[in-house]
């Protein structure tokens, strides 16, 4: 008899432990979530509150920079809290608010943390995005990095084996971005000259992109709550404004602007410049105007939105890596570039998509402003992984 309580006292110790083990952050810190588990250990789970027990105690001391500003790089530590973190992705989630005073909008409050949080949101929210049998891509050829200058076609097949324009195109948000990437020309120092019909696409576009869509309208609503925008009038005008308003990039004529140069591409200096649109790619790959080479990265997502780094001939003039976000909506893509322009301007901003990190890299347009001060997007595209 004493042999049997001895087991079942084990086997209840043990069954209590794995229990505790379910309930804990132990060896779980992270972003994304598992469903495996009864509680949580991301960011997220403050907004959803389903956070283990544990998690302040486990997580936020194991990835906070209290205490620890400027400290020498240590290699076991989980994030860093130096002048170098954000050059190599790996700073610590509240590194903006405790060590670098230097953010973009807001960038005093809203923390690397706060941004995965609303990007895994907005990643659930994306709504009409590609299905796989809506969208199918053939990469192909699969290069170095050290070799993405060679301008040699290494796939014989197009890049975008099949898109069902029916299902996706007729969709509002993909009918505005359609009806805006022929307004533009390639150009630069060729100045542009919008008729009051291509005008009003543009407002279209922010109208269907973010009033009406529940993602557009949730990155709104975390800009507001963190005091970014007063309204969302004020948050569509500051978006037109940063997003459309031409300025120059050869030859003092008004021949760009930040969707230009990232969703419709340009031509500057015998070469693409810009070019970061899955869209756009599709449209000029069918029509015979842009040959696909081979790409020199592969996100690591399994269905779509997937992330890819192409080299390609568009009619002539060569893109050495024309990264862009394959098979998300054209909200999506507005979305993740203007959230990473508004907190984290001319730096590399961290996203959670699916519990994987994506790095989308921006650029300010440092020589004409609008507002009081403010500046231009001058480019975003997602950064090549080290």
């Amino acid at each position: 008899m004493k042999v049997i309580a001895v087991l079942v006292l084990c086997v209840a110790l043990f069954h209590q432990g794995y229990s505790n083990t379910l309930d804990s952050c132990r060896g779980r810190c992270g972003y994304g979530t598992d469903n495996n588990f009864s509680c949580q250990c991301n960011p997220s789970c403050e907004r959803y509150n389903d956070c283990c027990s544990d998690y302040t105690e486990t997580c936020k001391a194991e990835t906070s920079c209290k205490g620890r500003c400027n400290e020498k790089y240590n290699s076991q530590n989980k994030c860093h809290c130096n002048s170098k973190c954000a050059q190599h992705s790996n700073c610590c989630s509240d590194f903006t608010d405790l060590c670098d005073s230097d953010g973009g909008a807001g960038g005093s409050a809203i923390t690397d943390a706060d941004i995965k949080a609303i990007s895994e949101t907005l990643y659930a929210l994306d709504s009409n995005k590609a299905s796989a049998s809506e969208l199918i891509i053939d990469p192909q050829t699969l290069i170095a990095n050290s070799q993405t200058s060679s301008k040699r076609d290494l796939s014989p097949r197009h890049l975008f084996q099949y898109v069902d324009e029916g299902a996706l195109f007729s969709r509002p948000t993909y009918a505005a971005l359609l009806a805006l990437l022929d307004n533009y020309h390639r150009m630069t120092g060729q100045a542009e000259d919008f008729t009051s019909q291509q005008l009003a696409e543009q407002d279209t576009f922010l109208r269907e992109t973010i009033s009406n869509t529940e993602l557009g309208r949730e990155l709104f609503a975390f800009l507001y709550t963190k005091g970014v925008y007063a309204s969302e009038g004020d948050f569509i005008q500051d978006l037109k404004m940063m997003w459309f308003t031409l300025y120059s990039r050869k030859n003092n004529q008004m021949d760009s602007s930040g969707f230009e140069h990232i969703f419709a591409g340009e031509i500057k200096g015998g070469k693409v410049s810009g070019f970061h649109n899955w869209i756009q790619f599709y449209l000029l790959e069918k029509r015979g105007q842009l040959e696909y080479y081979s790409h020199s990265f592969n996100g690591p997502w399994l269905n779509y939105p997937d992330v890819m780094g192409m080299q390609f001939m568009w009619e002539g003039y060569f893109k050495q890596v024309g990264s862009a976000i394959i098979g998300c909506s054209p909200e999506f893509d507005l979305a993740m570039y203007s959230l990473c322009y508004i907190t984290r301007p001319g730096k590399q901003c961290s996203l959670s998509l699916g519990g994987k990190e994506l790095i989308i890299q921006t650029y300010t347009w440092e020589n004409s402003f609008y507002g009081n001060g403010k500046k231009f997007i001058g480019s975003a595209f997602p950064a090549t992984p080290n």
